[in-house]
């Protein structure tokens, strides 16, 4: 056990936040693991394993070597040096990766195998399918290739972000001279894995049908060895608050992004030790780097396996979302979106209520009601194919105020946004990207209409992404409203985001990085001080992420106080719950299965008083002081009691549920067959009853 000082600020209160990330990682691991998770779904989650530390490596790990090359001693609340952390993030994740691969190399690639799915090597192919392989490679595979030779007056070649390789020690066969040489793997442009056979369903690594024909790419010579290996770069980038065209200052930054510094090199174990000293020398890099790998390295692609064809029992039942009961038309019509959310607020849960029926229904109204005089929203990420900025196009070819705040910075989306944003500025929408020094990451839809001799505003506030694939994959709440408060608050936001200045008070909603902590602090406190007056009090809060000191010490207040706190935290957690004198009020569980839960719900019950609040924010320091983030309240009293019941499903889960102790321990909750709950399994079955009703209503 820890030892604590009893103070609040005590750094043992706090467990790292890289680490804690990476006990997320693990469970999200564990359910790879888990014999009862459908196989091709077991295969995805290795795959979300492995994209997941990519990025975690690309930029938190690469922010700690950032800290120790320019000499900067940052530590968070709990204390530790940027050096130890990144041992410890090495140690955690080498013993990781081994569970990765005994899991993926083991009994998941033999079931798979025996379901007709394979992955096959050149040396376990039969001959008909390496006859295959072998065209395939001369036709498709060679032609893609370009071979670098190191020295030989010849400079070690750029390898960039995330590519993987061959590694080739070569020698001549005249004069016995033994050279180096590197052939990148060309997975962009051919995938990752060929399949091969008939059936199509049977694949082997790009990487493998490259190595069996060395002897094409380097005719005359001997091929001593070869070995995999690939690189990760630090992918983080900041934008100096005094560029002047952010859009260009964006652009420069994407293609710097392909030429930071290495921060992981991953080697295939085995590789030849000539090969190995070449690799880690050229790139100047210490061993807390290189990571060697005991299978195929980068199991990010296994997606593109998962997806193959058929095999429905091999996945998780199919979901299709359902129309929420109050969106419902009349007569095959689509329903009047104003008149709806006229008649009182709307709640809508994704991926449980259709996006399509509801978000999308709601901007392309606006933009076909001719009362509509505006419409405003942000885009922080948002799908190739979705149609809501096509929207904003049309909206203001038909003379409407349409803007669109883009955020340029949302990493790894950034290309994307620059196409959105060229092509809404092209067509007369007006585009702002955002303030100096602050990401834009609130998610809110604004629409000003004109209803008689006055304008009203319709809003929707969201706790995720306008994005129709995450929109199928991430549970996320989302609220309409024509409340006047709310209305005129998130109509100043879009104001400060697209004018100059900033409001005195918001009338309803919170807003970073103004008023959003000291605001749900102040919450905490109104919490505790109704407690010490003998009312009935609770805090159950869900959120991605909890990291903020200033939020954890009020809730560890509100513990010694007396107050229960429910806390659903999927990923980092830096609050030590279960601490004598500190915690022992606070729960702490994880929800991990089929859908990322994504939404952020804040409620505080006080007598007969229950304050909820949704919205985009994390209790974050990056979400507090350096994001624009926006959290509304729910005041409907039906909204309020059922995204209270969705907590309480939370808290009841015992499938998907990981609970947090106070040694840092997540010990997945294991119950008997007769008792188990699982919310996610709860909330469509409950949806699709629903569904089920509305139909018979409508036929009757």
């Amino acid at each position: 056990m820890p030892q604590y000082d009893g103070s609040i600020d005590d750094p043992a209160n706090y467990f790292n936040r890289e680490l804690s990330w990476l006990d997320f990682n693990q469970r999200v691991l564990e359910l790879a693991e888990d014999t009862e998770v459908p196989l091709l779904e077991r295969l995805r989650f290795c795959g979300i394993y492995a994209s997941n530390l990519d990025e975690f490596f690309m930029v938190r790990v690469a922010g700690l070597f950032d800290q120790l090359d320019a000499g900067i001693d940052a530590r968070g609340p709990d204390g530790l040096a940027p050096a130890k952390q990144l041992d410890a993030i090495q140690a955690r994740v080498l013993e990781l990766d081994r569970r990765l691969h005994a899991a993926f190399g083991g009994a998941l690639r033999s079931a798979l195998e025996e379901r007709g799915i394979r992955i096959v090597s050149l040396d376990t192919a039969g001959e008909e399918d390496r006859r295959e392989i072998d065209a395939r490679f001369h036709e498709q595979v060679f032609p893609a290739l370009t071979p670098l030779v190191i020295g030989l007056g010849r400079p070690f070649p750029y390898i960039s972000n995330l590519s993987l390789s061959l590694g080739v020690l070569l020698r001549d066969p005249e004069s016995g001279v033994e050279i180096i040489a590197r052939v990148k793997v060309p997975k962009e442009l051919l995938g990752r894995f060929l399949a091969v056979g008939d059936d199509g369903k049977s694949f082997v690594p790009l990487e493998d049908v490259i190595a069996a024909n060395l002897d094409a790419l380097f005719p005359g010579t001997d091929v001593v060895d070869h070995g995999y290996f690939r690189v990760t770069r630090d992918a983080d980038f900041t934008i100096s608050d005094e560029a002047d065209d952010l859009l260009r200052a964006v652009q420069d930054e994407l293609r710097r992004r392909r030429f930071g510094e290495v921060v992981r090199l991953e080697i295939a174990a085995g590789m030849n030790s000539k090969l190995r000293e070449q690799l880690i020398g050229a790139l100047k890099l210490e061993d807390r780097e290189v990571y060697d790998v005991d299978g195929l390295i980068d199991l990010g692609d296994l997606n593109d396996i998962a997806d193959v064809p058929g095999h429905g029992e091999l996945r998780y039942p199919p979901w299709s979302p359902v129309t929420q009961s109050r969106l419902q038309g009349e007569d095959e019509q689509p329903v009047d979106m104003f008149a709806a959310i006229s008649r009182g607020d709307v709640l809508v849960h994704h991926p449980y209520d259709s996006f399509a029926s509801s978000v999308e229904r709601f901007v392309e109204q606006a933009v076909a009601d001719p009362d509509v005089l505006a419409i405003k929203q942000t885009v922080y990420r948002t799908s190739d194919d979705s149609p809501l900025v096509p929207a904003l196009i049309r909206a203001s070819e038909r003379g409407k105020q349409a803007v669109c705040m883009v955020e340029l910075k949302a990493r790894f989306d950034e290309e994307a946004n620059i196409h959105w944003a060229k092509s809404l500025e092209e067509a007369g929408v007006h585009v702002v990207y955002g303030i100096p020094g602050l990401k834009t990451h609130v998610k809110a839809i604004l629409v000003a209409r004109r209803e008689g001799d006055r304008v009203r505003e319709y809003v929707h506030i969201g706790t995720g992404n306008y994005h129709q694939k995450t929109a199928r994959l991430y549970t996320d709440f989302g609220l309409f409203t024509a409340d006047p408060g709310i209305g005129s608050d998130v109509a100043e936001m879009f104001n400060f985001l697209t004018g100059y200045g900033r409001p005195a008070a918001y009338r309803k909603v919170l807003v970073s990085p103004t008023t959003m902590r000291s605001r749900m602090i102040e919450e905490i406190e109104r919490t505790v001080a109704a407690h010490q007056a003998g009312e009935e009090t609770r805090i159950a809060l869900k959120m991605n992420s909890l990291v903020d000191a200033g939020c954890i010490e009020a809730l560890y207040e509100a513990s010694q106080a007396g107050v229960r706190v429910d806390l659903n935290v999927r990923g980092t957690c830096c609050l030590r719950p279960g601490v004598e004198g500190v915690s022992e009020n606070i729960r702490v569980v994880s929800i991990v299965g089929r859908f990322l839960e994504h939404s952020r719900v804040y409620t505080f019950k006080r007598g007969e008083e229950t304050r909820v609040l949704m919205g985009s924010a994390d209790l974050m320091p990056r979400n507090l002081d350096s994001r624009v983030e926006l959290v509304a309240p729910v005041e409907d009293p039906e909204l309020k009691a059922e995204m209270l019941d969705v907590l309480e499903r939370c808290f009841a889960d015992n499938v998907n549920a990981w609970e947090l102790d106070s040694d840092g321990e997540w010990t997945r909750t294991v119950a008997p067959e007769s008792s188990r709950r699982s919310v996610q399994v709860e909330l469509r079955e409950r949806y699709a009853a629903r569904a089920a009703e509305q139909l018979a209503a409508a036929a009757s």
